[in-house]
């Protein structure tokens, strides 16, 4: 199980595969690796894909401080995996948190990066996914198994994500919860509430700059065209300062597209190929 220490001394969980143009694929809040396989095979094909499960989520180890979950020191945490990989450059894929890391990467290291996708994440974050974020953020669940839960992540989700088969809710409730003796568990440290806490009772950050730090970098966002999260007002605006910016909106999907649908496969590609001619 491939792993690297950071500075600090935790031990995260990195995977590593393919050859070409290196991309990192950074997860959402609560989740991990697995947030990638659905992508996975077009990613593949022909490029390397790197993946990591943040501090405190997944196999990673949890910090002691869970004051360390901050977006500054898990950008850290990427930038040393890739320099333990020993590679200069790269391109980021970014789902939700991840795109605010590759948003911050752009305004701090810019000169690491080749380029920056970014899943359902931009400069402005509305209040109503925010909220429901903390809804479910590091509360324990109460469902005896994983069947159980994604029968009712199925139902709850359904407005948004229409159609979606029961079989994709299992996968994505495994990926975020394990189940134990006693039940299903958060498969991350449940302190990452407390952290997020805090950075919230820091006051916002004006997110422009560092979105528009990307340019004139190949850059892509894929939007979930019913997200509480990114609005399509947001994406706009993205695109008016960002007139090179590749957009997907993507139908009958909320935060977050799973990334193996019909539009945002066609925007990655393009992304992909722009990657492959500025390189």
């Amino acid at each position: 199980m491939p792993r690297f220490t950071t500075s600090d001394g935790l031990s995260l969980y990195y995977e590593d595969e393919g050859e070409g143009l290196p991309i990192l694929c950074l997860s959402g809040l609560t989740r991990n690796v697995r947030d990638f396989d659905h992508v996975a095979p077009q990613l593949l094909a022909g490029h390397r894909m790197i993946r990591m499960d943040y501090r405190g989520r997944g196999r990673s180890d949890y910090a002691p401080d869970p004051m360390s979950y901050t977006l500054p020191r898990e950008a850290q945490d990427a930038l040393e995996l890739m320099d333990h990989l020993g590679i200069a450059q790269f391109a980021l894929l970014g789902t939700s948190r991840g795109g605010l890391i590759g948003m911050g990467l752009a305004a701090t290291a810019k000169t690491r990066l080749l380029g920056v996708a970014l899943n359902d994440i931009g400069p402005v974050l509305d209040a109503e996914g925010l909220t429901a974020i903390m809804g479910y953020l590091g509360i324990q669940p109460t469902f005896a198994d994983l069947d159980a839960m994604a029968a009712a992540r199925k139902t709850v989700m359904e407005a948004q994500f229409p159609g979606v088969p029961l079989s994709r809710w299992r996968q994505e409730v495994a990926t975020t919860h394990v189940h134990t003796a006693e039940g299903v568990a958060l498969n991350y440290d449940p302190k990452l509430r407390d952290a997020i806490i805090a950075a919230g009772a820091e006051g916002g950050v004006d997110l422009w700059p560092f979105f528009e730090a990307i340019a004139p970098l190949p850059c892509a966002v894929i939007h979930g065209a019913n997200s509480d999260l990114l609005s399509h007002a947001t994406v706009d605006e993205m695109q008016r300062r960002m007139p090179d910016l590749r957009v997907a909106h993507v139908a009958d999907r909320a935060h977050i597209p799973f990334l193996d649908e019909p539009e945002a496969k066609a925007v990655l590609a393009d992304w992909l190929n722009d990657l492959q001619k500025a390189s």
